[in-house]
């Protein structure tokens, strides 16, 4: 339920009188109400706890607390909340999110291990007190994990990895992200005991190489999803490897993979015919010639973030217009040998009518007004980024409002002159994985030719929630 909407419920509760429950404690019987209490989120459950003893049985009772979310609280959350959150729930606890919860150790997660051996997925991003220790109780007592996110808990060690290797064979979805300590040895002992890994996410793990891949090749056979971005040391050899591998993977992001060359590209279109999402921003290396074998062998890709991808032209946006009939997304934004008319093959592609529903165009210098024109057949268009994008016209933006009125959003004059912010900052949002949210930013229309920043934006870039999450 959402906050806004919990002022009302408390102050219905506030007139609840002790007759109206009894009534309804005559009327309903108790299995009836427990399942009733199963639909209500943690903050209604708890004002329901104190209407009466009968109702706080029923509203703590262990079967309603299956899943928990206390991001919305992590200011508050300390390590006794969790263990009495553990003893109340035991074994009914099968999700339990403690995002961003900075105040819960060590101490409070094994105990929480001890009592809750059933749970599936676990979520301790950003709980930076968490160490090798909790791993090492997740391991000895939560033997049913499939889900465990650890990104940004950077005390985290191959310990950790070797731990969940062998106290949690089921396990399918890693987030280690940031966990800069992390080793190709600390990879090699996880996916030696959990060969069923659909999606591993190691974005930031600096000190991975090729060794840390081949490993996950070898022994991660259902892999679907695949987070390798800033990766630095990553090149060809590895990304081969997995390709070979890996023949299920629908997501891959290897954005700032400077070393990577259009082997990789290759190697997908023969080996993962599957893929949906790539992500491969700042990867300068890459041409139109790798482009044009992916388009051709990977016919379900829906996002491709190819920003930065300097080398590229109207080929790479020819290919993709013939044989990417599903392409949802797309980034082109540095792109500067991009022009109109690789726009105009795109606006007249398969995908163009009922699919595209996102191009960003960011700083591509030779884009004019006609590529707003070739644009009017994309009927989802939702979003058009065109920062930095000098020969577009204020005349150029109102006639494709004017096409598409349905679908782009109405510009309003007054943003600063500031730096449009990064796009690929560490805390911003990428295909394969959800969004941080917020509001849309500021549009500022120039005067015609003056090279102001413009965006039209509806929404942020949709999130990849169901693996491949990335996310």
């Amino acid at each position: 339920m959402r906050r806004d909407v919990n002022g009302v419920t408390k102050s219905r509760f506030e007139m609840f009188s002790n007759s109206d429950e009894a009534v309804i404690n005559k009327k309903l019987p108790k299995e009836l109400l427990l399942r009733i209490f199963s639909f209500l989120d943690v903050v209604t459950l708890c004002r329901c706890a104190q209407v009466s003893r009968a109702w706080n049985v029923l509203a703590l009772d262990g079967s309603n607390w299956q899943r928990i979310d206390l991001f919305d609280f992590q200011r508050d959350i300390e390590g006794r909340v969790v263990e009495n959150i553990s003893k109340r729930c035991g074994g009914f606890l099968r999700k339990l999110s403690l995002r961003g919860c900075l105040g819960v150790g060590d101490n409070a997660l094994r105990t929480f291990a001890q009592n809750c051996r059933n749970i599936e997925v676990l979520n301790l991003n950003g709980c930076t007190k968490t160490t090798d220790a909790t791993c090492t109780s997740l391991s000895k007592f939560c033997s049913k994990l499939r889900h465990l996110d650890l990104a940004s808990c950077t005390s985290i060690t191959n310990m950790s990895l070797k731990a969940l290797s062998e106290g949690c064979p089921l396990l399918e979805q890693l987030n280690i992200s940031w966990c800069d300590q992390v080793t190709k040895d600390g990879i090699q002992a996880l996916v030696r005991g959990c060969g069923g890994l659909k999606a591993l996410f190691l974005k930031g793990c600096t000190q991975l190489e090729d060794e840390a891949l081949k490993y996950i090749g070898a022994h991660c056979p259902e892999l679907v999803t695949l987070n390798l971005q800033t990766c630095l040391q990553i090149t060809d050899e590895g990304l081969i490897t997995i390709c070979r591998g890996c023949h299920k993977l629908q997501s891959l992001c290897a954005s700032g993979c400077a070393n990577i060359t259009d082997a990789i590209l290759n190697a997908l279109g023969q080996n993962c015919p599957r893929l949906r999402i790539l992500e491969v921003a700042r990867c300068s290396q890459l041409t139109d010639v790798g482009f044009t074998t992916l388009a051709r062998n990977c016919h379900e890709l829906e996002k491709m973030d190819l920003e930065e991808c300097v080398q590229i032209t109207d080929s790479t946006l020819i290919q993709l217009s013939i044989h990417c009939p599903r392409l949802q997304v797309l980034s082109l934004s540095h792109c500067e040998l991009i022009t109109d008319d690789g726009i105009r093959h795109l606006g007249n592609g398969a995908c163009a009518h009922d699919q595209l529903e996102v191009i960003e165009l960011d700083n591509c210098p030779l884009i004019t007004d006609a590529s707003l024109e070739h644009l009017k057949s994309c009927h989802s268009l939702e979003r058009i980024e065109l920062y930095d994008c000098q020969q577009i016209t204020r005349a150029g933006i109102k006639r494709l409002r004017e096409l598409l009125p349905g679908n782009l959003p109405q510009a309003v004059p007054g943003c600063s002159p500031q730096p449009c912010p990064p796009s690929r900052d560490p805390e911003s949002t990428d295909l394969c994985g959800a969004p941080l949210g917020g509001p849309p930013l500021p549009v500022r229309l120039p005067e015609d030719g003056d090279g102001g920043r413009m965006v039209l934006r509806e929404k942020f870039l949709p999130s990849n929630r169901a693996v491949p999450s990335l996310h």
